[in-house]
């Protein structure tokens, strides 16, 4: 079951993964809670997006600040995770460039592929946009947009529409001055002449020049549009990984993204403990099995001797950058965000959890247990932890069940839990706050009992599948929580990452019987 209640109410891209882990589909969304939403409780999908439904085990999401962002990450991921059912679309992405090219007299047009010299802007998820800012740009600046410069002059070039390099009538340094020019605009760097043309616009409609003042109202929007910060996409010729963290009771909740040439490819998340300077650790351990990025951008600097350590291992120089303003700086703060949102989310879905269980403390370090079988054969348990509302996948545990040679859920539920707890006894290691069992009252008493004889408080609960019913030691009905309530749902996904977890480490078991 997917919990919606961590989805934010913004624009990014929702990426479903099947039992195996992989990524089966990646899309955009305006509002990602509902949009990932309507993909569940409903019965009027096409063929296609319900088997789709049926496969989704997990989800993976990825904020952004603008819809135009979430388009851009789209493709991104589209194209690098090639997802089974995207790829009758995977195709139709390209988004388009504005394209300068790197002759003598450059000429401006568009390009599908960054595979020629020159500068490219973009790219542009919108034909209409595209094609107003290059029509502005080409008239404002007069460029040529011939593919070969023809050596007598065209109709352009009578109509006023381009500088006429062709013909001599401009020298190479004007010419090259209003490429610089066009260069800007297309930069983004736009704000002064914005400001001109909304002066001229105001003055024109006064003058009652409507239809000249509409003109000048769209081409400021288009440059609007295009001056507008869009971080997932920036063209680079180096690539940057982005960096940034929050430490909460003595543990680091840290982000990377990954950024190859201006466009977003993805995250990585990691949680551990904190030392005395844990980033910096981080970066040490991480960068000596991963190549160091061109560019790395941090919340602050770190010790001078790191950046030379990463240079050294590129073999070229690493910048370390701190922005204080501008979009760099504006990139930290979207993972600052995507922090919030994906680590600290699940903390409204633990303290529910905990008023409906009538729980003292908070359960924040939780324990599911799981059994599965194939017909009678590779019996296995698994365990999952969710810490802080969220898998915890360096504590998860397999079990080949030892003690039961028949099908026997009970046993084998006891037999695991009683593995798992002696040895965190023997270890004097820390115990969960709240242990959940794949099952019904049979399973919960198993459990109950063994915990009873090990001699530990901790709370536990089963949860039936059918009815996604949720039992309690000591009482004969299930506990008054609806199965789409809160609670209930965050149960289920903790229940469901313990079957999927079981299910794989069975089948992988079955696959050595079957060919040794």
């Amino acid at each position: 079951m997917i919990d919606l209640s961590v989805l934010p109410d913004s624009p990014g891209c929702y990426l479903f993964s099947d039992s195996e882990g992989t990524i089966i589909y990646v899309g955009k969304a305006k509002n990602l809670r509902r949009r990932v939403g309507s993909y569940f409780g409903r019965h009027d999908h096409d063929p296609k997006t319900e088997v789709m439904v049926e496969h989704i085990t997990s989800l993976d999401f990825i904020a952004t600040d603008t819809e135009v962002e979430a388009l851009l990450l789209e493709n991104t991921l589209i194209k690098k995770h090639r997802p089974r059912y995207n790829i009758d679309l995977r195709d139709s992405r390209n988004y388009a460039y504005i394209h300068l090219s790197g002759e003598k007299f450059p000429g401006i047009g568009i390009a599908r592929k960054r595979d020629a010299s020159g500068k490219y802007f973009g790219p542009f998820v919108s034909a209409g946009e595209r094609d107003e800012v290059l029509a502005f740009v080409k008239k404002t600046f007069r460029l040529r947009s011939c593919r070969h410069m023809p050596k007598r002059p065209c109709l352009r070039y009578h109509l006023s529409r381009c500088s006429g390099p062709c013909t001599g009538a401009i020298s190479p340094e004007e010419y090259n001055r209003q490429v610089r020019m066009a260069e800007s605009v297309l930069d983004g760097n736009t704000s002064e002449l914005i400001a001109s043309m909304e002066e001229e616009m105001r003055a024109r409609s006064a003058e009652t020049d409507f239809e000249k003042a509409m003109e000048l109202r769209d081409q400021i929007s288009a440059l609007s549009a295009l001056r507008e910060s869009q971080h997932v996409a920036r063209q680079k010729r180096w690539d940057e990984d982005i960096l940034n963290y929050e430490i909460r009771d003595n543990t680091v909740w840290l982000m990377l993204f990954h950024v190859h040439l201006g466009t977003l490819t993805g995250k990585q998340e990691f949680v551990f403990r904190a030392s005395e300077n844990p980033v910096e650790e981080f970066i040490v351990q991480y960068y000596a099995e991963n190549e160091p990025p061109a560019e790395l951008i941090v919340p602050e600097m770190p010790d001078e001797a790191l950046t030379g350590y990463l240079s050294h291992l590129r073999g070229k120089k690493v910048r370390v950058v701190v922005p204080k303003r501008g979009e760099k700086r504006d990139l930290l703060r979207l993972v600052s965000k995507n922090i919030m949102i994906t680590f600290f989310g699940g903390e409204a879905k633990v303290e529910e959890l905990r008023k409906r269980l009538h729980l003292r403390d908070a359960p924040e370090v939780i324990e599911c247990f799981d059994i599965s079988h194939l017909a009678g054969t590779s019996m296995v348990g698994s365990m999952v932890q969710f810490r802080h509302g969220r898998p915890d996948s360096q504590n998860y545990r397999h079990f080949r069940i030892r003690t039961v040679s028949k099908i026997d859920d009970y046993a084998s539920i006891a037999e695991v839990v009683h593995r798992r707890y002696s040895r965190l006894l023997r270890e004097e290691a820390e115990m969960p706050d709240l242990i959940i069992i794949d099952g019904g009252r049979g399973q919960l008493s198993a459990a109950e009992k063994v915990l009873c004889d090990l001699n530990l408080e901790i709370p536990v609960i089963s949860i039936a599948k059918k009815q996604e019913e949720i039992y309690a030691p000591g009482l004969s009905h299930p506990l008054p929580i609806a199965r789409n309530e809160k609670a209930s749902l965050f149960v289920q996904e903790i229940r469901d990452e313990a079957h999927r977890f079981a299910i794989t480490y069975n089948r992988r078991l079955h696959r050595k019987e079957i060919i040794p």
